[in-house]
């Protein structure tokens, strides 16, 4: 059986493919969920990992839900709505939590199609690069659904209330440069360069103080629901870790004696 999702460790940072070619790289399926589910959380715990880099295999980022799947009663919709929503909150819903719950970065390097819950799955992401060759589409009205995995909360918080209300109502599928102007991503490379921009984006990240980049995360992510009150009481306290570490140390060290600093994660 092909591994729905392929990891690969590359110094401090680890890519994460969906492998699912074939299908588009549907993300739910149970197998796809765990399998990436599995594969954040250990990176989450290993401190040596900085960054994560997630992909696609073949032409697509990710096509979302499997419809064929779904159609023959495999997927997420079950004949009775209560086992729906059971499925979905066992199911998909469980990526958008791990993804708001994670503190190592994840940077979406979208390949192609990302489609629906694919869309969705790329704005889980704390940064997003785009091929010239990506599409996007909150596809879900143009097949009598509703965004099922969080899209409703994540999109108008990267391109705002009214952008995000036109591309779900619409259904309509925008082209790499309009998500470039509309915030929806950070940058769009030719195809053939969208690794290597992920890669360097992802080392610049890494070079940095690790506990940092991951508190600065945490601070990001909470910032987006929790007062201002709220944010600084709680930058207050991881403030008080950063300052306890060598790394922060290294960092002031480095700077006096004007030379690269060397940080161990301690």
């Amino acid at each position: 059986m092909t591994d729905p999702i392929l990891c690969a460790r590359n110094g401090a940072v680890l890519t994460v493919t969906l492998n699912l070619p074939d299908k588009r790289n549907p993300i739910s399926d149970p197998l796809v969920i765990d399998a990436l589910e599995q594969a954040l959380l250990a990176a989450d715990s290993d401190i040596g990992v900085r960054a994560v880099i997630l992909t696609g295999a073949g032409t697509a980022f990710s096509s979302g839900g499997d419809l064929k799947a779904m159609k023959a009663g495999r997927g997420l919709r079950a004949p009775l709505p209560a086992q729906t929503r059971r499925n979905y909150r066992e199911g998909i819903q469980r990526l958008p939590l791990l993804f708001h719950a994670l503190e190592v970065p994840v940077i979406a390097a979208i390949n192609g199609p990302a489609i629906g819950a694919g869309l969705d799955l790329a704005c889980m992401c704390d940064i997003r690069i785009a091929a010239e060759t990506a599409v996007f589409a909150e596809s879900f009205v143009k097949i009598g659904i509703v965004p099922g995995d969080g899209g409703a909360w994540l999109l108008p918080r990267i391109v705002g209330f009214s952008r995000a209300t036109e591309l779900a109502l619409t259904g309509e599928t925008i082209g790499a440069d309009e998500a470039l102007r509309i915030g929806l991503v950070s940058r769009v490379v030719p195809a053939g360069e969208l690794m290597a921009a992920a890669r360097a984006v992802a080392d610049r990240i890494a070079a940095n103080p690790p506990h940092a980049v991951r508190m600065t995360r945490r601070l990001l992510r909470e910032g987006q629901t929790a007062t201002l009150a709220n944010i600084l009481e709680m930058s207050a306290a991881m403030q008080s870790l950063a300052h306890a570490t060598r790394d922060n140390d290294e960092a002031i060290d480095a700077f006096i004696e004007k030379r690269a600093p060397r940080f161990t994660g301690e």
